[in-house]
């Protein structure tokens, strides 16, 4: 029997603003690199999330107008509100980045300053920013500077638990011009290990003025997503690796918020047809590729198939599917109709060794 949603659930429908652009609803999806790129978006969009972020776009790589960067920027038709997320850590460059990605269209540039990956920390972005809140400060007055559109910076808790600076970093985001902040709530060095801290994200949201803030860390149902939202008092809640494999988050996020009873889990009809939807989409956008997009969607294959029975039977199977047919044919076998059965949605799904073998 669904369950009547709480009555503080409203809260995750409000519209709420970041600088001048409006959002319908205190739910986001995550820059997520490698994922959330158009094809993800607009199933995330469609479920009901009023915004979703692009993955990272190298800020050098947009200035030298190199070609494979500027996809990064594709989108679907109509994608509005259209936020894209930059990295990079010459204040220069990402301003020229930020102007051109607004010339674009860009609705919302966010700065990745949470990237825990060693190749992006070495040439001092990603969360090697976390370490000093003055070059925090340059890098985002010289964006806001160079830009109409608002800036927000997306951040860690720091670099380690000996260095937690994301209160600095804040009211350093916030005195440049920043309108918002997203928190993951973990360190660099934790990665993806541990809990996300959401006592720590609520001591940020109290510690600033008019800055926005998002909080962001092992949100896997709608029901974490709205105690997330109250126990924080942030301004809305971000979510990542809980939409991989399951953007129906989205979807019953939404009914909590509208006061509808939550839906039941996908029926096994809408399973398939958002997995061919998306594949079918990222073909679109790779050009027509087949062979190359479905190794692509592998990733996302493991991820839809977390929960079901034969699912480590069918990640095995999984190098030798090249084409659509494949797929479908995989998907017939390993996961046949009549073996269908309710998702078990839970955080050792979703932060376990199989979702960190990804991050």
């Amino acid at each position: 029997m669904a369950s009547s949603p709480p009555p503080a659930a409203h809260r995750l429908g409000e519209t709420w603003s970041i600088g001048d652009l409006r959002i319908d609803g205190r739910f986001v999806l995550a820059p997520l690199a490698g994922v959330s790129d158009w094809p993800f978006r607009v199933l995330a969009r469609q479920l009901g999330a009023p915004l979703a972020y692009t993955e990272m776009v190298s800020s050098e790589g947009l200035v030298r107008g190199g070609v494979r960067t500027i996809r990064y920027l594709d989108r679907a038709p109509g994608e509005r509100p259209f936020a894209v997320q930059l990295f990079g850590a010459d204040p220069e460059t990402m301003a020229e980045a930020a102007a051109r990605v607004e010339a674009y269209g860009a609705d919302l540039i966010d700065v990745n300053m949470g990237c825990p990956v060693k190749k992006v920390c070495r040439t001092g972005a990603g969360s090697a920013l976390l370490q000093n809140p003055r070059a925090v400060y340059r890098l985002v007055r010289a964006m806001v500077r160079r830009v109409r559109v608002p800036v927000q910076i997306k951040v860690r808790t720091g670099w380690d638990a000996d260095s937690i600076t994301v209160i600095e970093v804040a009211r350093a985001a916030e005195d440049a011009g920043a309108s918002a902040i997203a928190i993951h709530g973990r360190t660099r060095v934790q990665a993806y290990e541990g809990r996300a801290d959401w006592g720590l994200i609520a001591k940020v949201k109290a510690a600033v003025g008019d800055l926005k803030v998002i909080g962001n860390g092992d949100i896997v149902t709608a029901e974490d997503a709205l105690a997330r939202l109250e126990e924080s008092g942030v301004d809305a809640v971000m979510i990542g690796r809980g939409a991989c494999g399951y953007p129906w988050i989205f979807r019953e996020i939404r009914a909590l918020a509208e006061g509808r009873p939550l839906p039941p889990p996908p029926s096994y009809a809408a399973w398939r047809s958002v997995i061919r939807r998306h594949l079918e989409n990222l073909v679109h956008h790779r050009g027509g590729a087949e062979r190359r997009a479905v190794r692509e969607f592998r990733k996302h294959l493991i991820w839809y198939s977390r929960g079901r029975r034969g699912a480590a039977a069918f990640r095995r199977h999984l190098p030798q599917v090249e084409t659509l047919g494949d797929v479908e044919r995989a998907l017939d076998t390993f996961f046949p109709e009549r073996l269908h059965h309710e998702l078990r949605r839970d955080a050792e799904l979703i932060t376990g060794p199989l979702a960190r073998a990804w991050g």
